[in-house]
């Protein structure tokens, strides 16, 4: 069984500190939704500041609602439409300081004032992971390379 650790380390240390959690929780597990939910959960436990942590995964010419931890969420997001379609559209990470000044932004939880979104790929386009934040400017540079070592890490250790 599982059992997370707290840390008081931050920045670089943390997200090496979460990365070998991760990789414990993954261990031996290859489905995609178990694993895309049990990192929800742990990122949403472990990281400060955050109010929804979730998957949009892309299907039938969109982004789809997956597991996440947080408040109900908008379900489908079309390719390039606010932050997720976006990120998904460019296949790159975006941290977003004030999601008010991000143009097009989608408003599916007023609470939320910044946001991170990571694409997932392998061979192909799978879908993004997305944190919010109730804090404005709550995402760094840290956070997108610990972000994204985690979701590469994720992305081996499952049959997407």
């Amino acid at each position: 069984m599982f059992h997370p650790i707290q840390t008081t380390e931050s920045g670089d240390a943390f997200y090496r500190h979460l990365l070998e959690q991760v990789k414990h929780l993954l261990e031996g597990e290859r489905d995609a939704i178990a694993n895309m939910a049990n990192v929800s959960s742990l990122l949403f436990m472990m990281m400060e500041d955050v109010n929804w942590v979730g998957f949009y995964l892309w299907k039938d010419g969109q982004l789809v609602l997956g597991p996440f931890q947080g408040k109900p969420a908008c379900v489908r997001i079309a390719q390039g439409k606010g932050v997720c379609g976006t990120a998904f559209s460019q296949q790159c990470t975006l941290v977003v300081p004030d999601v008010y000044k991000f143009p097009g932004h989608i408003f599916c939880d007023g609470d939320s004032r910044s946001e991170i979104v990571i694409p997932l790929s392998t061979h192909q386009p799978i879908g993004v992971l997305d944190i919010d934040s109730p804090i404005v400017d709550r995402f760094t540079e840290v956070d997108r390379k610990g972000l994204e070592a985690i979701v590469q890490w994720l992305i081996a250790a499952t049959d997407f």
